[in-house]
C-alpha cells in the first residue's frame, strides 16, 4: 500500500525539500491548497458559497515549535474570523482547527493550546458560527477530547472530529452522539500501528459504517466526511431509516476533489460543506491528500512527468 509510505515520507525533512523544489509542485499544490493569504482564499470563499455550498476553512500549519508560532497561528484564525465578518459570511463558512497548530505538543502543551483556541472559538461564535477540532494522530486524542468537552461548556456548538480507522472510535462515537453534539467522521489520514488501527480498507470502511449508524440513531449531528460514492450512498439510506432531515445532518468534502458531486449534493438539498485550506506551511496537509487516495497520487505523478 503507497499510502503508509507517502505517510511516512511526509516526515522526511529531505523529500520535503526535493518536493518544495519541484517546479510543478506549486499548480499541483494549488489543486487542493487554493492561496496562501486571506486576500487570496476570498474569492474562493465567494466562488463556493455563491454555488450554494458551505465551507469549513483550515489555515494549514502543524509543524509548530515555540509558543510564539502557537500564538501566531491563533492570530491567523482570529484574521479569518473578521474577514468572514466583514464578507458577512459567518453562517456559510465554519473553522477547522489542529490543536497541534495551538501548541498542543509543546511544554504544558494541553493548556496552551486550550488557551490559544478559545479566542478563537469566541470569535466564531461572535458572528454565527463555530468550530471543528480536527482529530490528529491517536496519541493526541485524549487531550482534544478532553478540549473539546471544556469548549462546549461555554459553547456547545463546538465540533470535533473522530476517525473510524481507529479500534477507539466506536466507543468515541457513543460518547459523543448526544442532542446538541457535531460530529466528522472520516476514515483516517495519519499512519497509525495495527495495535490501535485497521489497516486494510475494508475493515476501515466496515468501521467507518458501524460509526455512521451510531451517530444517525443518536441525538446529535452528524458530518460525513467521505468521497467514496458507496459510502455517500450508505449515509444517504443511514439517514432516511433515522428518520433525519436534509437539515439534521451534512456532507463535507475536500476543496480540488470530486466537484461535481459537490454540486450534485447541494443541488439534492443536502447541506456540503466544502473543507477549504489556505496558508503557506501546505506540506503536510498536501502529503496525506496524496496518501489518502491513489488518484491523487496519481495525477501529481502525472503533472510531475506531462511538465518536467
Amino acid at each position: 500500500m503507497l499510502g503508509p509510505v507517502i505517510l511516512a515520507a511526509s516526515r522526511s525533512d529531505r523529500i520535503r525539500r526535493l518536493i518544495s523544489a519541484a517546479p510543478v509542485t506549486r499548480q499541483v499544490v494549488d489543486r487542493f491548497i487554493p492561496g496562501a493569504t486571506v486576500d487570496e482564499i476570498v474569492p474562493v470563499v465567494r466562488e463556493l458559497t455563491d454555488r450554494g455550498l458551505e465551507l469549513t476553512m483550515d489555515v494549514v500549519g502543524e509543524d509548530i515549535t515555540t509558543p510564539e508560532q502557537a500564538a501566531a497561528a491563533r492570530d491567523a484564525y482570529l484574521e479569518l474570523v473578521d474577514r468572514l465578518k466583514q464578507l458577512e459570511l459567518g453562517t456559510r463558512a465554519e473553522l477547522s482547527v489542529k490543536l497541534s497548530m495551538f501548541g498542543q505538543a509543546l511544554p504544558g502543551g494541553h493548556e496552551l493550546a486550550l488557551a490559544n483556541v478559545r479566542p478563537v472559538v469566541e470569535a466564531a461564535a461572535a458572528i454565527g458560527t463555530t468550530v471543528t477540532l480536527d482529530a490528529e494522530d491517536h496519541t493526541t486524542l485524549d487531550s482534544m477530547f478532553a478540549i473539546h468537552e471544556e469548549l462546549r461548556k461555554d459553547f456547545p456548538q463546538t465540533g470535533c472530529v473522530i476517525q473510524a480507522y481507529l479500534f477507539r472510535t466506536e466507543a468515541d462515537a457513543r460518547r459523543l452522539a448526544g442532542n446538541g453534539s457535531r460530529v466528522r467522521l472520516v476514515k483516517g489520514a495519519y499512519k497509525e500501528p495495527a495495535g490501535v488501527a485497521h489497516q486494510s480498507k475494508h475493515e476501515i470502511d466496515k468501521a467507518y459504517v458501524r460509526i455512521l449508524k451510531v451517530l444517525m440513531e443518536g441525538e446529535g449531528y452528524p458530518m460525513i466526511g467521505s468521497h467514496d460514492p458507496r459510502l455517500i450512498s450508505i449515509a444517504q439510506e443511514l439517514a432516511h431509516r433515522a428518520g433525519r432531515k436534509l437539515d439534521e445532518y451534512e456532507f463535507q468534502m475536500l476543496y480540488g476533489i470530486r466537484g461535481d458531486e459537490h454540486l450534485r449534493l447541494a443541488a439534492e438539498g443536502h447541506r456540503m460543506r466544502v473543507y477549504t485550506a489556505y496558508g503557506t506551511d501546505w506540506y503536510g496537509y498536501f502529503m496525506r491528500r496524496l496518501a489518502e487516495k491513489p488518484a491523487n497520487l496519481r495525477f501529481f505523478a502525472r503533472s510531475l512527468v506531462t511538465t518536467g
